[in-house]
């Protein structure tokens, strides 16, 4: 098809360099009698429209506006079903076409979403991330776990801490540990509704609104169903899926934090594709805004009251830890880390107990100190029964007392 830059072209050629038809050949690839008729032809070419061709689902347009008003979201497989009814015997590739064009008329228009701009120091984005697969906890188990992950949405700033519950006590030791390596103190705080978070209506939980209370900072509460309000942290997430754990091994839970932490330095010293920026440059004047982090973070420990049974061991999480046998029947605080176990005697401040923390369940776990406590205690009592006096009669006033 001679198009009218090309025949303008082919005219130029001819009347103004004076070359021949089969120089504008050669220059150009064109046909000799295109050529032809181009020089011949005093005006440009005019194409008109194409008359439209009859399609075998004009006579089912109807009936599909009708079945997509009733059911804006009916497949094409169904509505296919329905026409073959009727006497339809097109393929499914134009009907398809055609509920790509009619469907938008009837279902309601996707969510937008307006650009969003961040002042330095402002928020810190939290959330829930869960990795794809089992944590490799020791003793030859693995154990789900989750990663509270934040971002500061101006600088763009990552960093995770991998925990093993949803109990708020060990998400505000994520964020605490995540507010460590970002280096200071935003203005408010954002998650959305997290069970330990969220209370209900909008209001956080007491645990969470204290632990705000102590650091002096906002809380931001999103909407439900609206995690799209923290769009900042949910790409990293996509991020942390296919490029952290895609590919990775990891021997504990340990390996996992240590290899977290690395690739979260490495991501942060990059540019950032939305920002064009290196994330840790922005990042040095964000915290220039942000507050100074206290000299004590807020406590994250879980504490409860448990009195020591005749079996002085202690059940959490799954595992039992011993206690000092020698404190039976007594109440003890216990302040469960993520590093230890301890108990202390409510009375007299007295240690009960001092375990590494173990992550794999079904364990039971005893200090050689209380052991040899146990048997000191069993070796008294044994003791104490050999030591009683028991009066030994003479057999003769057994023989008295039966008659001869």
């Amino acid at each position: 098809m001679l198009g009218v830059e090309l025949w303008a072209e082919i005219r130029r050629m001819k009347h103004v360099e004076g070359l021949s038809q089969r120089e504008i050949q050669r220059r150009t690839g064109v046909h000799r009698d295109t050529i032809r008729r181009a020089l011949a032809s005093p005006r440009p070419p005019r194409y008109g429209p194409r008359p439209r061709r009859v399609s075998k689902l004009d006579p089912y347009v109807s009936e599909i506006e009708r079945l997509l008003g009733d059911e804006p979201t009916l497949s094409g497989v169904r509505i296919r079903e329905e026409l073959e009814l009727l006497g339809y015997e097109g393929s499914k590739t134009i009907l398809d076409d055609l509920l790509r064009e009619l469907r938008p008329r009837f279902v309601p228009p996707p969510r937008s979403f307006q650009r969003t701009r961040y002042r330095p120091g402002e928020l810190v984005q939290f959330d829930l991330c869960e990795p794809r697969s089992e944590i490799p906890v020791g003793f030859g188990q693995t154990r789900r776990g989750w990663m509270v992950t934040c971002t500061l949405p101006y600088s763009r700033a990552f960093a995770g801490a991998l925990v093993f519950s949803k109990e708020f006590g060990d998400i505000a030791w994520g964020m605490n540990r995540c507010l460590v390596r970002l280096g200071g103190l935003p203005n408010k705080l954002v998650w959305d509704r997290e069970g330990a978070i969220h209370a209900g209506g909008g209001r956080p939980t007491e645990a969470f609104a204290g632990y705000c209370g102590q650091l002096a900072v906002g809380w931001v509460i999103l909407e439900p169903g609206d995690c799209q309000a923290k769009g900042a942290l949910e790409r990293d997430h996509r991020f942390v899926h296919g490029n952290f754990e895609a590919g990775r091994r990891f021997a504990n839970q340990l390996d996992f934090q240590v290899q977290l932490d690395g690739w979260s330095e490495k991501i942060n010293a990059r540019k950032h594709r939305a920002t064009r920026a290196v994330v840790v440059e922005r990042l040095g004047a964000e915290r220039e805004r942000m507050r100074p982090l206290p000299a004590r973070l807020p406590d994250s420990e879980r504490r409860f009251v448990a009195r020591v049974p005749a079996q002085p061991y202690l059940r959490f999480d799954r595992n039992d830890y011993s206690l000092d046998p020698r404190l039976v029947g007594r109440r003890v605080e216990v302040r469960v880390s993520q590093r230890e176990v301890i108990a202390v005697a409510l009375d007299t401040g007295e240690l009960a107990a001092r375990h590494a923390r173990v992550v794999a369940g079904g364990l039971c776990l005893t200090d050689p100190a209380h052991q040899r406590a146990l048997d000191e205690l069993r070796g008294e009592r044994r003791q104490r029964r050999r030591e009683v006096d028991v009066e030994r009669r003479p057999l003769a006033r057994y023989d008295a007392l039966i008659p001869t």
